[in-house]
């Protein structure tokens, strides 16, 4: 198979020529083994590799005629996929999180999620890079070193499933595994210019090891070049876990059946203005106005507006939220490992938050837990006039790789934070509104909806002139992913992404354009 075949192909594609015999799933995963071998050395997105057991796993397919000549209840059936190296276990192999504290740890069972990606055909070979305990917008872990995006190999490709995205936008397999905590699929998909869902709270389970991860703000789900891949990854890994409960309402149809079908005329509001963080560039200001006016041709009633979001106050309680969420983490991993938590085995952001979150009261916890539920029923509401928010997925395209990590200096000092015990002398609040402003600078949208528990997709709608992807990102009312699905097959049409990907990939002896 060649490069050109296998990157002409999405997910159900290859599913679908694997089920009628004409490519075999050990073809289809040689395939993406060889991309990983020629492209990761310069992408760093894949940390770990367990190709044997793939390769078992494709010949089982195989050999059992991977239902050719008929119809295939696994959609992804003989796919090789990847997951992300941070919530998602691996029976048999390593889980670090990114961290020195969880190097050399082996997980003892697929995490549930895992399963359902095993269900739906899916043949997983590797896990990728992820930033550590997937705290941050960007995928730099001292553990394995930052990953690079294929578009430019100088820049990020987002965080923290930046890994994975950067696999798929490579074109080393056609959906890869991520999650979600505050734009952690978004986010990357937008870097690297792909479609990324985050599902409405409670639509993928987070289990064995989880009820809820950070208190329900992080989810589960895939980044894709097609929009139908999602759709259909969704319907197969969606659905109820025994034993944690739900209210979220069941789809009326199938999503992959949503796909294109016509959304009716939505009600559309839009906005260019961060609630939270910096300015918005004006690149990507020009691409959400681009996008508004599309929606417009479209038949949509478009309109500016916006929720209201007191954007500190909001700020500092989903980072208290998050620092006790860690601090459970850290002792959780210590107790895998034997390892105790501190400088020497956790980077100095985590290190510094964690210090933070062990001087937060269970009254804070508690205070920062109602005042974020209170601004994301507020933001809720603005949905009771609206059927989708459109706004710019971040508030710039893709930084250079080290720019928004700390500076040496910075490190040490928080590492100085952690280790001296000074988090009450230099101030629990002030140290959290300095972390949440320089948290949310890149990500000015992305987490609140993280909160408010709805569903929200970034959209590789536009470029910039230097040629980096820029996300818009949509959200719809709770448990309305059907909304998005059948209104991004029609920007799929409208404005068709699914071709472009970074010329050196394509290459038999791939070389990157100098950065």
């Amino acid at each position: 198979m060649t490069a050109d075949d296998y990157l002409a192909l999405d997910g159900l594609a290859m599913a679908g020529l694997a089920r009628r015999g004409e490519v075999t799933a050990r073809e289809l995963l040689e395939t993406a083994l060889d991309r990983a071998d020629r492209l990761d050395p310069l992408l760093n997105a894949v940390v770990h590799r367990f190709d044997e057991e793939a390769r078992a796993r494709a010949s089982a397919i195989d050999d059992g005629g991977a239902g050719r000549g008929s119809a295939e209840p696994a959609p992804f059936r003989g796919v090789p996929f990847l997951v992300k190296d941070v919530l998602t276990t691996v029976a048999g192999h390593p889980h670090t999180s990114g961290s020195r504290l969880l190097e050399g740890w082996v997980a003892d069972e697929d995490s549930e999620v895992v399963a359902r990606f095993r269900a739906a055909g899916a043949i997983l070979f590797g896990k990728t890079n992820a930033p550590e305990f997937g705290l941050t917008p960007y995928t730099e872990p001292e553990l394995f070193g930052p990953c690079r995006n294929p578009w430019d190999p100088s820049r990020t490709p987002g965080g923290s499933s930046g890994g994975s995205a950067a696999a798929v936008a490579a074109g080393i397999v056609p959906l890869a595994g991520g999650n979600d905590g505050g734009g952690s699929i978004r986010i990357p998909a937008a870097c690297c210019g792909l479609f990324g869902l985050k599902p409405s709270r409670g639509r993928v389970p987070s289990g064995p090891y989880h009820v809820q991860v950070w208190r329900g703000l992080a989810t589960d789900h895939v980044l894709t070049r097609s929009v139908r891949d999602s759709a259909a990854m969704l319907d197969a890994i969606s659905g109820p876990e025994p034993g944690v409960p739900s209210l979220l309402p069941g789809p009326e149809r199938p999503y992959l059946d949503e796909v294109g079908r016509d959304p009716g005329r939505l009600r559309v509001a839009f906005t260019a203005e961060p609630w939270l963080g910096s300015e918005l560039d004006p690149e990507c200001r020009a691409a959400v106005e681009d996008a508004a006016g599309l929606l417009e041709e479209m038949g949509h009633r478009v309109e500016e507006a916006t929720p209201t979001l007191d954007a500190e106050p909001f700020a500092r309680a989903f980072l208290t939220l998050v620092a006790g969420e860690l601090g459970a983490d850290l002792r959780d991993a210590r107790a895998a490992t034997g390892r105790k938590p501190g400088p020497a085995t956790v980077e100095p952001e985590t290190w510094a938050l964690h210090a933070l979150g062990r001087r937060i009261s269970a009254v804070e916890h508690a205070s920062a837990l109602r005042r974020l539920e209170r601004a994301g029923k507020r933001v809720a509401l603005f949905f009771q006039d609206h059927d989708l928010l459109l706004t710019p997925t971040l508030s710039r395209p893709p930084a250079p790789v080290g720019s928004l990590a700390a500076s040496p200096l910075e490190r040490w000092a928080l590492s100085m934070l952690g280790r001296l015990r000074l988090g009450r002398l230099l101030g629990i609040v002030g140290a959290i509104d300095r972390m949440a402003a320089e948290a949310f600078e890149f990500t000015p949208f992305t987490p609140v909806f993280n909160v408010t528990g709805q569903p929200a997709v970034s959209v590789p709608l536009a470029w910039s002139r230097e040629g980096l992807p820029i996300g818009i990102h949509l959200a719809a009312p709770f448990g309305d992913e059907a909304t998005l699905f059948r209104l991004a097959g029609r920007l799929e049409e409208a404005r068709p992404w699914f071709h472009r990907l970074p010329e050196w990939v394509r290459e038999e002896e791939p070389t990157p354009a100098p950065a």
